[in-house]
């Protein structure tokens, strides 16, 4: 397939979010060793939020095309990238997205499985975590109890759907009856407000045995009582911040219980296995064809309006995936 010499793209001008942003006419990126993807739709996640105001780990210098998760069919690809022309697939790579056209590497590309839209797609990023976090990382067993914080975002559900897909039984903790409603859609089947006094109503429901795993993409305050919530030999996966500070733990209480905190970095550990992706994609899609992923999504924008969805992020009014809509 072709390629265009030029394409319409989101281009950050200054490090102050939505505001910042410019649709801009710049040259395609090219390449002969990557995938070179036409993308449809494109992933808008918290992420990206931090990205454009220079608060993520990774800093590039303005002018740049944000964007982690693109969706779309693949113009060009190397011989050996196991993907071809016209193929539909998910890509994800630290900038970029936010194009009519973008580039990433082969080994971060993946087939979308048949059936599933560009938009649904955006969101298996999510889903890859969720994965790596619960099976990989937390050694997550049919039968156990996972709580899930945060969960009516497009981490939280991507969580719940992928654990009960595997045989957990889910508690959800989120603000609002709105969110809660959300999760139960994803599939828990206890759902806690974040403002009750969600740790004894945890107990409550597993009998004052804890859980076995805390899924936590929120940190601050209450990851101390996350660690609380924990049964013995339980594990609290840490997935991110997005309340904005980052929690520190009292090891003693790891020790008395035997229970242990997780690092969750799903895109550092590609660094140490560049196939851990299309391992997981082919397990993703198993459960995708057996019903147990529907990705909810949250609200699709144009890419006039990706200002609006970076300010739902950063109000947290947003639920499911948001998504912008390139094509």
């Amino acid at each position: 397939m072709p390629t265009p010499n030029t394409m319409r793209a989101l281009q950050l001008r200054t490090l102050t979010g939505g505001d910042g942003l410019v649709i801009a006419d710049v040259p395609a990126p090219t390449s002969d060793t990557n995938v070179i993807i036409e993308v449809h739709a494109a992933g808008i996640g918290f992420p990206d939020l931090l990205m454009t105001k220079g608060q993520y780990q990774f800093k590039p210098t303005p002018p740049f095309i944000p964007g982690v998760e693109a969706a779309g069919v693949v113009l060009r690809a190397p011989e050996a990238s196991g993907v071809r022309p016209g193929d539909r697939v998910i890509a994800s790579s630290m900038l970029g997205a936010w194009a009519e056209i973008a580039i990433a590497h082969p080994l971060s590309t993946m087939p979308i499985p048949d059936g599933m839209s560009f938009e649904e797609a955006t969101a298996m990023v999510n889903y890859q975590t969720a994965y790596f976090g619960l099976v990989w990382r937390g050694a997550m067993k049919s039968g156990e109890t996972v709580l899930v914080h945060g969960a009516a975002g497009g981490t939280g559900t991507s969580a719940i759907q992928v654990a009960r897909g595997l045989g957990a039984t889910v508690i959800a903790i989120a603000k609002g009856d709105e969110k809660l409603a959300v999760a139960k859609d994803a599939g828990a089947q206890h759902c806690i407000d974040a403002d009750s006094e969600w740790l004894t109503e945890v107990r409550a429901i597993t009998d004052n045995r804890g859980v076995d795993i805390v899924y936590d993409p929120v940190g601050g305050d209450r990851f101390t009582d996350s660690v609380r919530a924990l049964a013995p030999l339980g594990r609290v996966l840490v997935i991110g911040f997005a309340a904005g500070t980052i929690p520190e733990v009292k090891v003693n209480r790891l020790l008395l219980r035997n229970t242990a905190v997780i690092g969750v970095a799903w895109g550092e550990y590609i660094r140490v296995d560049p196939t851990m992706p299309r391992t997981i994609a082919a397990s993703l899609a198993q459960l995708y064809d057996e019903g147990h992923i529907r990705p909810p999504i949250g609200g699709v924008y144009p890419m006039e309006r990706c200002g609006e969805a970076l300010q739902a992020l950063e109000e947290r009014r947003a639920t499911g995936k948001l998504v912008l809509k390139i094509r």
